[in-house]
């Protein structure tokens, strides 16, 4: 006897409490890959350009960020499936949504710790954020133009990818994905760069 399987009778018998759960797991899982995934390739041109004998001065390195599109993807990630765990564990519909919203803010917790304390390494003082000058960036979070504020680059500096502050001075916003070339490193430790037109 043969058994047809088919996603779409399966999914439409589902109640719509649980369709939303599985559509924001499969969706925000999709995402968090390839969010992942960009960050980790991203940034495969390495400029490192000669030796730079002053060591970076005592930082604190990047500061906790709490709401960054990464910890965002990973909240409802987990938010879905955790959601789902429950779902089929017999909870109801209050305690789904209780649950799950504390498992993803965890998550969200968890990454921007990890994030934070990878980043406090960064400047340990075995980083020559220096050597980044010249070296081809991945825009992370949007730029604002004429150093009206931060964005984030992903660039890969002494061999490791890393995540860091940017401003530039061009006259329009660099935005996520865009290809930028670092310039200069200012004294607060944050990139300068520009767009990278070739």
């Amino acid at each position: 006897m043969m058994i047809s399987l088919s996603i779409t009778d399966w999914f439409g018998q589902l109640p719509v409490f649980e369709k939303i759960y599985w559509s924001i797991a499969i969706l925000f899982t999709l995402l968090f890959l390839v969010q992942n995934a960009m960050s980790l390739f991203g940034g495969e041109h390495d400029g490192a350009t000669g030796d730079v004998d002053e060591m970076l001065d005592a930082d604190d390195g990047i500061g906790f960020q709490f709401f960054t599109v990464r910890n965002l993807f990973g909240f409802f990630t987990i938010f879905g499936w955790a959601g789902l765990a429950c779902i089929h564990a017999g909870q109801s519909g209050t305690l789904v949504v209780v649950i799950s919203t504390v498992a993803g803010l965890a998550m969200m917790v968890l990454m921007a710790s990890l994030f934070y304390y990878t980043g406090k390494l960064a400047y340990s003082g075995t980083l020559k954020l220096e050597n980044a000058v010249s070296a081809l960036a991945t825009v992370y979070l949007t730029i604002p133009a004429s150093r009206a504020g931060i964005g984030k680059v992903n660039l890969k500096v002494q061999g490791a990818f890393r995540e860091l502050d940017a401003i530039t001075d061009d006259g329009e916003e660099l935005r996520t994905g865009a290809l930028v070339k670092v310039t200069q490193v200012l004294n607060n430790h944050v990139l300068l760069v520009t767009k990278q037109t070739s």
